[in-house]
């Protein structure tokens, strides 16, 4: 089954712009999805077209582990097919369209085979999602319905979407992501699971509600009962539910669905069979699969947080992929603070030096805008460096000894809220680099990165030892800095601090990384003010 219908703008620009046409294509575990927009000089985003057909790569991925030549042809027929339309739309540049792909993708066996045959025969370059990255471009999606909600703005929300393959989670509160996970359980995994025990028609339901119970019962742990909540649910089988029930919502503002109407509903839903349901409501066979246990989640996870209602987002992955792309992959202010404060929150459950740690992050920031000429690096690289930063020295919590690959180990292997994979493990290097040897290509995770990656890595873990030798003292008294060249060096200027001797003596030991790298050594001076 396959629609084109035009959608409802994320937001309109004010005045005549020049603007750039841009497209971005979602291959999900039961249909590949394309969004057309227009993006104006200002950042602002007006989609013009949205369309979608159906393509039941999870039923592959989830059962046999690889998805199977005939699905990736019909995969490559609906990209072709995307591709004339985008040729109308006269996007034809690559860095005009981006294509993801999620859980159906990444966990298949074969998805490299996938990504390839995609390549040579539409000429997309499909970029498998991580889950960091999934719940991070969802945020950004929904983040102005946030925004714009006093009472949610204030208050708890808890932010999910049961996809086809996994769950995504997101708790706010005041504004502030708390906390961020994804979960195995996804709609059509789950039916699956149900069709390959080969269970009675009557135990299936029974049968399904356990599965989903446990989820929810992870979920209700780390959603403490301290005041009240509100349930954002998000993703297509959601919205189809309210649009049968409530008929004239036009996905501006979020739907508020009473708990009495959606479980009825979804009880009517999974009374019937997928037939009578392709029939009756015109979706397609994977459509139909889905759509009764996505529902049947949504009721158990509100019944499980005692609530009467909840509250419907339009917003989807297409619309956060489209704000990143206005964004021209920098990260706003906002989204920068949730990471950072993800971050200042792992770093205590480790007892880290707080005062320390955010001293030494400042100052990398402000090292990273005064020597932009420099290092030349993108500004979502500030972000990784602040992280890096605040978390330089959690290694400490296992031992003093070799502390810096401690605090490796544990940045990467932990989760912060918007850092993928990648991200996070550029992150970890940087921390791991600021002491000791100098990146090698033979260190586990430094061999991994390509070119450009290995350089970012160096020119940030130099920017770190300048900033911790700065706080040698760790009394956080150098707050002010400026920076200039003369001749072949790099001099820092501190003013109203009268004895530099002991940060000298840690640049001395630590600043060979940074000349290493820039070609510059680094002289500390003091100035009266």
């Amino acid at each position: 089954m396959s629609t084109r219908t035009l959608e409802t703008p994320i937001s309109t620009a004010t005045a005549a712009a020049p603007a750039r046409q841009v497209a971005v294509i979602d291959i999900g575990t039961s249909s590949v999805r394309m969004a057309v927009a227009e993006i104006t000089a200002a950042g602002q985003v007006r989609q013009l077209e949205t369309l979608a057909q159906a393509v039941n790569l999870g039923k592959d991925a989830f059962i046999s582990g690889a998805i199977s030549k005939a699905t990736i042809e019909d995969c490559v027929r609906v990209l072709k097919s995307y591709r004339r339309i985008l040729k109308e739309y006269q996007i034809e540049n690559p860095a005009q369209v981006r294509v993801v792909a999620t859980s159906a993708v990444r966990e298949a066996t074969n998805r490299l085979a996938f990504i390839d045959r995609i390549y040579i025969a539409t000429g997309f370059q499909v970029e498998p999602l991580d889950e960091a990255e999934v719940i991070r471009i969802t945020f950004l999606g929904v983040q102005p319905f946030l925004l714009s909600d006093p009472t949610l703005g204030q208050g708890r929300a808890l932010v999910t979407e049961v996809g086809g393959g996994s769950t995504e989670l997101l708790l706010v509160k005041g504004g502030d992501v708390v906390y961020s996970h994804t979960y195995r359980l996804g709609s059509l995994r789950l039916r699956e699971t149900l069709e390959a025990l080969r269970a009675p028609t009557l135990k299936v339901r029974n049968i399904m509600e356990t599965h989903i119970h446990r989820t929810v019962a992870e979920i209700a742990e780390h959603v403490s009962r301290d005041g009240p909540i509100e349930l954002i649910a998000l993703g297509g089988d959601v919205r189809f539910a309210v649009r049968q029930l409530q008929p004239e919502w036009d996905g501006r503002i979020l739907a508020r669905l009473p708990m009495k109407g959606l479980e009825e509903f979804t009880n009517k839903i999974l009374g019937q069979s997928e037939d009578r349901i392709v029939r009756k409501y015109r979706l397609s066979y994977p459509e139909a699969e889905t759509l009764g246990p996505a529902l049947l989640a949504y009721v158990l996870l509100a019944k499980e947080l005692e609530l009467s209602s909840v509250l419907v987002s339009n917003a989807n992955l297409r619309d956060g992929l489209l704000t990143e792309m206005a964004a021209s992959d920098a990260w706003s202010k906002e989204f920068s603070k949730q990471i950072v404060r993800s971050a200042t929150d792992l770093g205590r459950k480790f007892n880290f030096d707080e005062a320390h740690a955010a001293h030494v992050a400042q100052l990398c920031s402000t090292l990273f805008n005064r020597l932009k000429e420099e290092h030349q690096l993108s500004p979502r690289y500030e972000v990784i460096l602040q992280i890096a930063a605040l978390l330089h020295e959690i290694g400490l919590f296992v031992s003093n000894r070799s502390y810096h690959k401690h605090s490796l180990y544990l940045i990467r292997n932990s989760e912060l809220f918007g850092l993928g994979k990648k991200d996070l493990l550029l992150a970890a290097l940087v921390a791991r680099y600021h002491r000791r040897a100098s990146p090698q290509p033979t260190h586990e995770g430094y061999n991994m990165l390509d070119r450009d990656e290995r350089v970012a890595v160096a020119k940030m873990a130099a920017i770190l030892r300048v900033a911790d030798a700065l706080d040698e003292s760790r009394s956080q008294r150098i707050h002010e800095i400026q920076t200039e060249r003369e001749g072949d060096r790099l001099v820092i200027s501190v003013p109203m601090v009268e004895d530099l001797s002991l940060e000298n003596l840690a640049l001395k030991q630590n600043g060979a990384l940074f000349e290493e790298t820039f070609g510059t050594p680094v002289l500390l001076r003091m100035v009266s003010k």
